[in-house]
């Protein structure tokens, strides 16, 4: 454990970089004053969770490694990590949207919690959603972009670009691609959508294991 630890506090201090650029765009981003519509600023919290993982990939593990870190403890401190941050943006967006956009009383203030229909379920299960569904991100991100320079991953990328590009025009699968997304994040059903997103990031935290074993510095 106290390996694991040491791992966490590394890659939360060489991830200071995207703690700055997430807090400076939400404390600065702002919408026009005549628009009807405004981004709620918690929206930009999620920026953390895009950006976490790029580090933890392309700097942190090759750091670790020539420090003598087993990949095991580079890999659990990474999930800990993640899941740590998920529940800080989680709470930090929860907070904004419902302490800060009801002070907006001239504009419609649009949060993603709201758009993906989670606070129907009230702040905490909407909460957790958030959570959890930032969680199931930051994994797929970790894992996709460990794949990067193996052909596997080159495949990878392939696929999803293939799904996109063939998926999108076609109705049937169009329809049928709106659908998962709609299991994974445009969900109200809170029970449905945290089973589906807990049982993902479970399927794809092996498959990262699987990755890291075949990886190399």
């Amino acid at each position: 454990m106290t390996a694991i630890f040491a791992v966490i506090k590394r890659l939360f201090a060489s991830n200071k970089v995207s703690f700055i650029i997430t807090a400076v765009v939400v404390l600065c981003a702002t919408t026009s004053g005549d628009s009807k519509i405004a981004l709620s600023n918690g929206n930009y919290t999620w920026l953390l969770a895009v950006m976490t993982p790029f580090f933890f990939v392309f700097y942190d593990y090759t750091k670790l490694m020539y420090l003598g870190t087993s990949k095991k403890d580079y890999y659990l401190g990474s999930l800990a990590s993640y899941g740590f941050m998920a529940l800080v943006i989680s709470l930090v967006n929860t907070a904004i949207h419902a302490l800060i956009d009801p002070l907006n009383h001239t504009q419609t203030v649009i949060n993603m919690m709201d758009l993906c229909g989670w606070t129907m379920n009230g702040l905490i299960v909407s909460f957790l959603q958030q959570t959890i569904f930032l969680l199931l991100a930051m994994i797929f991100l970790h894992v996709l972009l460990s794949m990067q320079p193996y052909w596997y991953g080159w495949l990878t990328d392939s696929v999803l670009v293939a799904i996109i590009c063939i998926f999108t025009p076609v109705a049937p699968l169009r329809h049928l691609l709106a659908e998962f997304f709609k299991i994974i994040m445009f969900n109200s059903n809170a029970l449905l959508h945290i089973g589906v997103c807990l049982l993902l990031c479970t399927i794809l935290s092996i498959i990262g294991l699987t990755v890291l074993k075949r990886k190399t510095l």
